[in-house]
């Protein structure tokens, strides 16, 4: 059973979005997330649509790739749309048949609020997509860095999450591995009731904390051989610095957020 996830798959390319600055690119991610719902209008909607393939054939990352890496919340989406069509009665009435009624304002809410949410889920899944964990770590550093000129431990606080993203993977398949291995020795996890198979989930749990606790376990022991001490002065082999095309990105970012403020 293989788990798909986004986060820690970084999909190697040479776009413009891949040679942007990590901060550039998760700020701008964040203010496009955060426009997305201040879309109400069809246009509005349109011209996010329009702007997330823009993003998609910049940042050369093919559609099955993304598609692939959130196909999880597909589900929950399909079942919003569902919702939405089957319980908003406002509108004229397009269809009655018994106790199912489908109003016009019900199959626009049906089609606006899953694509709205599916635009920003995509948005953040390029950010992911074309940003390596080590560069989100060095922008989360970079943006904790205040936070150690005060006292308070900026840089550790940004090592946990660049240690987080990186284990997500690991522990992603770590899990497939512990899943066929029950169901090699004839488990429920994959047949069964739902209460079945609820239960067992439980041995998947208790394998997976072990396997955790494994892992921060060897992680402190190569810690400690590197001899790491918290509070220390750090460097980076590649500093952040922003460019022009950092500068274009933001220009671009800020005129595309005021464009589906306007229209929304």
């Amino acid at each position: 059973m293989a788990l798909r996830i986004s986060v820690g798959q970084y999909y190697a390319a040479d776009s413009p979005i891949h040679r942007l600055d990590p901060r550039t690119k998760a700020a701008c991610a964040l203010a496009l997330i955060i426009a997305t719902f201040f879309v109400y209008s069809p246009l509005g909607l349109a011209a996010l649509v329009a702007c997330v393939l823009a993003l998609l054939a910049a940042a050369r990352v093919p559609a099955g790739e993304v598609l692939s890496s959130v196909r999880g919340v597909l589900w929950v989406l399909l079942v919003l749309a569902i919702f939405n069509l089957l319980l908003i009665r406002d509108g004229n009435v397009l269809l009655a048949a018994g106790p199912i009624t489908i109003t016009t304002s019900g199959a626009w809410s049906a089609m606006f609020y899953p694509v709205r949410v599916f635009s920003a889920i995509v948005v953040g899944a390029l950010l992911l997509l074309t940003t390596t964990p080590t560069e989100l770590g060095d922008a989360f550093d970079a943006v904790c860095s205040p936070l150690t000129r005060v006292g308070l431990p900026g840089h550790e606080l940004a090592m946990v999450f660049s240690l987080m993203l990186r284990f997500i993977p690991t522990l992603a398949n770590d899990a497939s591995a512990i899943v066929d291995a029950q169901v090699a020795r004839g488990s429920e996890v994959s047949h069964g009731s739902p209460t079945r198979r609820l239960r067992a989930v439980g041995s998947v749990l208790v394998a997976l904390m072990a396997s955790s606790m494994h892992h921060a376990d060897d992680l402190a022991r190569a810690l400690d051989a590197r001899c790491y001490e918290s509070g220390g002065t750090r460097s980076h082999w590649h500093p952040l610095r922003f460019g022009a095309r950092d500068a274009v990105a933001f220009a671009v970012t800020a005129a595309v957020v005021a464009l589906l403020v306007v229209l929304g």
